[in-house]
């Protein structure tokens, strides 16, 4: 009954019980997914790329399905993306990760706002304009992406970091709060050498 229930609580029909994962359609066998989560009553899901194989219309049905359960079940959620335009629907505090390393932390609408790091203003930069006469600047990242298991001293982004100096090959930056909800690993931009 608790099947039944979750199924029909994720808008699929209780006909879906006896049906294989092969017979079902992409967002069918996430909706799926995610009622059989819902079996154990959790209080947070991570949801790992829940939508990066949908096409779009099928993204939004899925993201406005997390939505609403949020609201009716109180759940908490954490969503692991690159698809920034995703995060930005979906969460209300964002961690920008660089190699496994936090480089950025805080809520969404400030972030997005004012991104700090310049990882996260380059991966900004990559989200596509939402009109086509939109001009928008790129930033193009050079450099070697180091390996996770060999990794050089310093901050991890550094020999990628179009900012980076001595200082910043030295030691691996501390998270700073610099200001309400808002923290940065970046020595250059806690100095305000860079904005």
């Amino acid at each position: 009954e608790l099947a039944l229930e979750n199924l029909e609580l994720v808008g699929l029909k209780r006909e879906y019980y006896d049906r294989h994962s092969s017979e079902l359609r992409g967002g069918e066998c996430q909706r799926a997914a995610i009622a059989r989560a819902l079996m154990i009553e959790p209080e947070f899901l991570i949801c790992d790329e829940i939508t990066s194989a949908l096409d779009v219309s099928v993204q939004a049905q899925v993201l406005n399905l997390l939505k609403k359960l949020k609201d009716e079940l109180g759940l908490t959620y954490i969503f692991i993306s690159h698809d920034l335009s995703v995060v930005k629907y979906i969460s209300d505090r964002i961690i920008i990760m660089y190699l496994g390393r936090i480089m950025e932390i805080g809520d969404a609408k400030e972030i997005y706002a004012n991104p700090a790091h310049p990882y996260t203003k380059a991966l900004f930069s990559a989200i596509p304009p939402v009109s086509p006469y939109e001009k928008k600047e790129t930033i193009e990242l050079k450099g070697e992406i180091p390996s996770p298991l060999n990794m050089p001293p310093g901050c991890p982004f550094g020999n990628r970091c179009p900012f980076c100096t001595e200082i910043c090959k030295q030691s691996v930056p501390e998270l700073k709060a610099i200001g309400d909800n808002h923290e940065v690993a970046c020595v250059r931009y806690q100095k305000g050498e860079i904005s």
